[in-house]
């Protein structure tokens, strides 16, 4: 899932190379942050949240292939 979220974030954001992923795992559930350029924060956030809500649902999903719970935080 780190690959994941970071695959979506270096396609979007200007500076492909600032984009950091932190995993965070226990048994039952995985913490994702997201750090990026602050020039970029809004094109990974996007109108209204809807960018940032994307990429909650498609971790989502891909997490409950394996039974586990997932969240995504983007940092500053």
């Amino acid at each position: 899932m780190k690959k994941l979220v970071e695959m979506i974030a270096r396609s979007l954001v200007d500076n492909p190379d600032e984009v950091q992923v932190n995993e965070t795992e226990n048994e039952t559930s995985v913490l994702l942050e997201l750090r990026v350029a602050p020039d970029d924060m809004g094109k990974v956030i996007g109108k209204q949240g809807k960018i940032a809500k994307s990429i909650r649902t498609l971790t989502k999903a891909a997490a409950a292939k394996e039974g586990k719970r997932v969240a995504v935080e983007i940092m500053r």
